[in-house]
Order: C-alpha cells, then sequence, then structure tokens
C-alpha cells in the first residue's frame, strides 16, 4: 500500500464518527417521486437570507447567479435598477463547483484575482486592481465577523460581488481596504420545503470531508426556522506534505410575523493548516524566478497556521407601517490564530535564498451595529425611498510577535533547518499577547433613491459622514504609542434610466475612504522627516462609471467604463505628504444566464489600466501598478447533456495577464492560463432519496506559474499556483 492510499484511509476513518453521526440525524423529511417521475433539479433554498421583506433575491435564468444583490445601505436591489455592477454567486453555483472558500467562488469573476496575505494564509482579493482583505468582507451586511483568513463555504448562502468604490454604501471597511469593490456573504436560512442533506468528498493527496445540511419549519405558517450546517476536512494536500483540518458549525434561526422578522447566526470555525507553501519574495534588480516543481514544498517541516473563531449576528426589521421600515443588527466575534511561519527571500537567479521565521500570536474581538429606517412617499409625480442609517464598529487586536534570523536555502532545493530558539526581533509574549490596537468606526448615512417616469429615471444622492479611530499600543509594555482621529463626509451621485425593460444605462460617482498613514522618520537614504509622526488625512479614491446593462430571453450582459484616481504617500523636500497619485481605468464585459435551454455561460472579461501618476521624484511616473494586470478573463460553460437526464458538464477558463513586480517594471510575472472542468449526476434513489454525484478537476492542464503578485500594498511577494486536482463528492438528500 503506497502512502497516498494510507493517508486516504486514515483521513476517512478519522472523519467517519462524524459522518455516521449526521447521517442519524438526516431523516426523511420529504418524498421524491419514483424513478419513472423524478425530476432531478437540485434541491434550492427560497427563503429569506436575512431579516428583509423582500426575501432573497430570485435567481436569474440558469440558476448560476441571482437577479439582485444587496447594495450596502440601500438594500437588495434588481441589477437592473441599480447604478453599479453588482454579481450575487448563488448556493447552486457554489455547490457544483465543490467550492470551499470565498477565493474558490470569486474566480468566475473577471474583476477578481485571488491574493494572499503578508506573512500568512490569509486569503485576499484584487478586485478592480485595488485590494480587499477577508478582514474587510461582510457577513449579512456586517463587517469583522468572519475568521480573518479564511471562509468555509459551508456558511453561507451566496456571494454577493459589488464592483467599485463604496465608501458611502457600506462604509469605511475596518481593516483599511476595498476601494475597489466589496463582498458581502448571505448566511444560510431554513428553507420552505425540509432539507436533509449529507455529503462527503475526497480529492487529490488524501484530503477527504464529510459535511451535513438540515433544516427545518415550525410553527403556525411555518414562522420559525432552523438551519444547522456541519462540516469537518482532514488530511493532505496535493502540495508536498501539506495538511489542512478544519472544523466548522453553523447555526441560523429565523422568525417572521406580520410585520416582525428577526433572525439570528452563530458559527464556529476551527482551521489548521500544516506546512503551507510559503511565498517568495524576488531579488531586487533580477529577473523573476522560474517556478519551482508543481508539487513542491519550500516551507519548513514545523510550520503551521492555526485559526480559532466564534461568532454571532442577530438581525431585526418592523414594519411600522405600509411606507416605514425601521431595521437594527449587531454581532460580535472572538479570533485567535496561532503562526509558526517561513518565508523565501532570493538571494540569486540559481536559486539561492534565505528562509525566515516569523512567530505570531493574535487574538481579536469584535463588536459592531447598525440602526435604520427606511420610507416611501411621493411627492407630486416623483416617487422617494430615502433611507438614514448609523453604523458603529470595535474591534481590539492583542498580538505578538518574534523574527529570527534566516538561514540558507534553495528554492529548487529546499534544505531544512531547526527551528530557531531566539529572535532577532521580538514583540509581546507569545503566551500571553497584549492590546496593540483599537479600531473605532463610526458613522451616518442619509440617501434618497427618486422614481420618475414611471419608474423608467431613477437616481440617487447620498451623504456618509464617516469617523475613524485608531489608538496602538507597545507590543511589551503596553504603552499607547499612537492616536489616530480623523473623519470625512463621502458622497454617492447615481442615476439609471431605463430605455427599454430590458435595457438601462446607468452612471454614477462615488468614493472610498481608508485610514491615512503615519509619517515614518527617515527618508528612503536616512535624512529626516520633518513631519516624522503626523498623521495624514484619510485616503479617498473617487471613481466615476457608465454602464449599460441588458436582458433578453434568460440571457443578461452588461459593460462597463470606470476611472479611480486614489492618492498616494510621497516624500517631498523631506516633508511626507498625499501628493502623489494612482489611476485605474478600465472596461468590464460580463454575461450570464441560460442562452438555450440546458446551456448556461458565466463570465466576462475586464481590461485594466492602472499606472502610477505622480511618484517620488518622477522616477516611477508612468509605470503600471505593482501586481496588477492588464487582462483578466473568467468564462464557464455548464451544459445538461441531451439524451441522458440528470447528467451534466461545465468548464471554465480563467486567463490574467502579465503583472510587474517592481514600481520601476523592471520585474515581469509572465501571463497565465488555467482550465478547470467538471461532471454531475443526479439520480433517485428509491421513493425518498435523491443522489447527486460531482466531479471536478482544478488546473486540468497541470500549469505552473506565479498566481498573484503581492496581496498588500507596497509588497511584491509571489504566490506559485496550485496544480491539478481532483475532486468527488457524492451529497444524499433524504
Amino acid at each position: 500500500m503506497n502512502r497516498k492510499t494510507l493517508v486516504r484511509q486514515r483521513a476517512l476513518f478519522s472523519l467517519s464518527p462524524l459522518f455516521l453521526a449526521m447521517s442519524a440525524l438526516a431523516q426523511p423529511a420529504a418524498t421524491v417521486p419514483n424513478a419513472g417521475e423524478a425530476t432531478l433539479d437540485e434541491v434550492t433554498v427560497k427563503a429569506s437570507a436575512d431579516a428583509s421583506a423582500e426575501g432573497l433575491s430570485k435567481p436569474f435564468a440558469g440558476g448560476q447567479v441571482a437577479r439582485g444583490a444587496r447594495i450596502g445601505v440601500l438594500g437588495t436591489q434588481d441589477y437592473m435598477d441599480t447604478p453599479f455592477q453588482t454579481t450575487a454567486y448563488t448556493q447552486e453555483l457554489i455547490a457544483n463547483q465543490q467550492a470551499q472558500s470565498v477565493a474558490d467562488v470569486l474566480k468566475n469573476s473577471p474583476s477578481v484575482r485571488q491574493a494572499r496575505g503578508f506573512g500568512n494564509f490569509q486569503e485576499v482579493y484584487v478586485v478592480r486592481g485595488y485590494t480587499l482583505f477577508s478582514d474587510d468582507i461582510a457577513y449579512n451586511g456586517l463587517y469583522g465577523m468572519l475568521p480573518r483568513q479564511y471562509v468555509a463555504s459551508q456558511f453561507f448562502e451566496r456571494v454577493e460581488v459589488l464592483l467599485g468604490a463604496n465608501a458611502f454604501l457600506n462604509g469605511a471597511a475596518p481593516g483599511g481596504s476595498a476601494l475597489g469593490g466589496s463582498v458581502n456573504l448571505l448566511p444560510k436560512r431554513a428553507s420552505n420545503e425540509p432539507i436533509s442533506q449529507v455529503s462527503a468528498g475526497i480529492e487529490s493527496g488524501g484530503q477527504a470531508y464529510v459535511a451535513a445540511d438540515i433544516s427545518r419549519r415550525f410553527g403556525p405558517d411555518q414562522s420559525t426556522g432552523i438551519r444547522l450546517n456541519l462540516a469537518r476536512r482532514d488530511g493532505d494536500t496535493v502540495i508536498d506534505r501539506e495538511k489542512r483540518t478544519l472544523g466548522m458549525a453553523g447555526l441560523g434561526l429565523d422568525w417572521h410575523s406580520s410585520n416582525v422578522r428577526l433572525s439570528a447566526d452563530i458559527g464556529y470555525q476551527d482551521n489548521d493548516l500544516r506546512n503551507g507553501r510559503a511565498q517568495v519574495t524576488p531579488a531586487a534588480g533580477l529577473p523573476i524566478p522560474a517556478v519551482p516543481h508543481r508539487t513542491g514544498n519550500y516551507s519548513q517541516p514545523w510550520t503551521y497556521s492555526k485559526e480559532k473563531d466564534l461568532f454571532a449576528t442577530v438581525r431585526a426589521e418592523w414594519d411600522i407601517n405600509d411606507q416605514v421600515t425601521a431595521w437594527a443588527a449587531g454581532g460580535v466575534r472572538s479570533g485567535e490564530e496561532r503562526n509558526v511561519l517561513t518565508g523565501i527571500t532570493m538571494l540569486d537567479a540559481n536559486g539561492g535564498a534565505l528562509t525566515a521565521p516569523f512567530d505570531n500570536r493574535r487574538k481579536d474581538n469584535v463588536r459592531t451595529g447598525e440602526l435604520g429606517v427606511r420610507t416611501k412617499f411621493q411627492t407630486g409625480s416623483v416617487g422617494h425611498q430615502v433611507i438614514a442609517s448609523m453604523h458603529a464598529y470595535n474591534g481590539t487586536e492583542r498580538n505578538s510577535y518574534g523574527m529570527a534570523a534566516g538561514s540558507p536555502t534553495n528554492l529548487y532545493n529546499p534544505v531544512n533547518v531547526l527551528r530557531p530558539s531566539s529572535y532577532v526581533y521580538a514583540g509581546g509574549d507569545q503566551n500571553d499577547p497584549l492590546r496593540v490596537g483599537n479600531t473605532t468606526t463610526s458613522s451616518i448615512a442619509l440617501a434618497d433613491t427618486m422614481s420618475f417616469m414611471d419608474g423608467r429615471l431613477l437616481p440617487t444622492v447620498g451623504l456618509r459622514y464617516q469617523k475613524i479611530e485608531q489608538t496602538g499600543y507597545d507590543y511589551t509594555t503596553g504603552v499607547q504609542t499612537s492616536d489616530y482621529s480623523k473623519s470625512r463626509v463621502t458622497p454617492v451621485a447615481g442615476i439609471v434610466f431605463k430605455i427599454q425593460p430590458a435595457l438601462s444605462v446607468y452612471a454614477n460617482y462615488v468614493e472610498g475612504l481608508v485610514k491615512g498613514d503615519v509619517a515614518p522618520l527617515v527618508t528612503s537614504n536616512n535624512l529626516p522627516v520633518l513631519n516624522a509622526g503626523s498623521i495624514q488625512a484619510p485616503i479617498r479614491t473617487k471613481q466615476k462609471e457608465v454602464g449599460v446593462k441588458w436582458e433578453q430571453n434568460g440571457f443578461g450582459a452588461s459593460a462597463a467604463f470606470f476611472t479611480s484616481d486614489k492618492p498616494s504617500n510621497i516624500i517631498q523636500n523631506q516633508v511626507f505628504t498625499q501628493n502623489g497619485k494612482e489611476r485605474r481605468q478600465g472596461v468590464e464585459l460580463t454575461a450570464f444566464g441560460e442562452p438555450l435551454k440546458g446551456l448556461r455561460l458565466l463570465g466576462g472579461v475586464t481590461l485594466l489600466d492602472a499606472k502610477q501618476k505622480q511618484t517620488q521624484d518622477g522616477l516611477s511616473d508612468g509605470k503600471r501598478v505593482v501586481g496588477v494586470p492588464k487582462q483578466q478573463l473568467s468564462l464557464g460553460v455548464d451544459w445538461d447533456v441531451p439524451g441522458v437526464r440528470g447528467f451534466a458538464l461545465n468548464a471554465r477558463v480563467i486567463h490574467t495577464g502579465s503583472q510587474y513586480a517592481d514600481a520601476a517594471n523592471t520585474q515581469k510575472v509572465a501571463s497565465w492560463t488555467s482550465t478547470d472542468i467538471g461532471a454531475r449526476y443526479l439520480m433517485p434513489i428509491g421513493d425518498t432519496r435523491l443522489l447527486t454525484l460531482r466531479a471536478n478537476v482544478a488546473n486540468l492542464f497541470d500549469k505552473n506559474y506565479w498566481a498573484s503578485v503581492g496581496g498588500y500594498p507596497g509588497s511584491n511577494y509571489l504566490v506559485q499556483s496550485v496544480p491539478r486536482t481532483f475532486v468527488l463528492s457524492a451529497t444524499v438528500d433524504f
């Protein structure tokens, strides 16, 4: 018996108790027609995903995306009625692609690419050329509720993507990102029909998983709902020596009366990654290193990243009368991370490098909440929907770190070294980290969406007053070291004109907002900075966008042109200023739906020109922004095979253009193209059960490439692609 076979058997054996327990919970809940009458449509959730009266937006033709998505404080809107580009990926798509995390789902967007956090294994998303940290994705409209590094797909019903600046719509993201777009995850709710579902699967390397999804509705008019999701993942991945163990539990509750709606969620996740493949920092002045072997692992065998999170949210909505609705929401999260990591810093063109250990322990405590009211009224022939809201967020971070001296290794022939017993640089106590930061944001927003010409002309205007406060403390003594407090008013102006019911044009002006930086002590050539320690104003991006949206006979398409200007920091005459500038201009073309019966399309292309316009001493003026390609394409097709009932095939092509890893544009990372394929088969089992078999292959042609550059502003580290990966699963609906 070879090692991989043994790993698979051990992984499945370790998961079997959970599998048996979940199977016992999954009692028959609905009668499935006999084989001659079976309808092989997959189970879909139709109940509300929050406490809103509108409920979950209906799926578009083909079921891969929804007709609408949450537009921040403006609420859920149909995509034809909003002056923004949005996409809501459904549970049907998530299940059929066997997506394991948020990043897996976002591969379907041509405007989003995946990267990795600075010094850890955090998922990072690059939206319209701007970084979006996983810290700054929202859960049912609330920031800071989800695990920082990785969110298992069993927690969410849909992934909603809003492209573009969104400081008015969502408020400033507390993690300091989201300038190019936002992501909101909708939690799962009890469906109208009972669900008793058990899944099991395995993938290349021996990674195995089991999961259960159970929901019921109770009481008069089925007013009370409960939905429970459990999952366990364990075993080696396709990368040598890399292993992931993940456990999660999510509980969703909801209740409604004639004019009040309540919902709540509780989630727990334990994510443990062992020997995760490290990121690589290229050597200055040398070409980008050749990509190592597909499955090779150049991390040290004693590295790991552990993360545990417990979170809870609640949301309520009250129809005061037919015109006025009030809402309130709140949430808390407690998270802990422990990392022992090593990065690779290149020294020469032959693979010579240093591996530098980095230890870190972090604890987070987050509280957030919002209040709002929405009213509808008429002034003559003009309709109004006025929204007012208040939002507050508070997050406390406890942290400690230790950095040891680098040891010689080789990217292509890694050298194992002993874990250092002492640090060169350290801060705080790894066993009891002190408070090192506190972030508080608060805001008040007011907006009016008007309706002219019987709803054909829809202008929206609004303002949000935003305050950002951040306090820093010494890692070792706990003494306060910095105090940041700034505020800004960010506007929004948008308009939609429906030329025909199936054709809309739109335009918007909206801003992004993150906190400003603190001036350093010295310049790059060690001259003193005259305003050292001063706090810069919040960084405010300015976006202008125009576009068109169309739909006909189950097929939809859109085109958008946008430009976004972002100030950047430079030093002029030894003074730290925000007089630098970057500009991103782009065109997005997307298509989705079911143009022919049984043929579903999803994807598009993004052309992006990201330039440095004003840089330090003009040295990089006109150069491309680090880590932002000119072309991105994601195109998927899903096809019901004629003559074989319940059998479907799918494929997806992802292309990313070349990128630069330095501001001077001398280190060029090659473009890449990856192909994924899949198949599924639905079949009845007896009279009461439905079996869904799925098989997917990621990176079908086993391409080997540098998948991303950076992931943290100003960084240039490289992350290698994942080799060809097979994923097989079976799901039984009882």
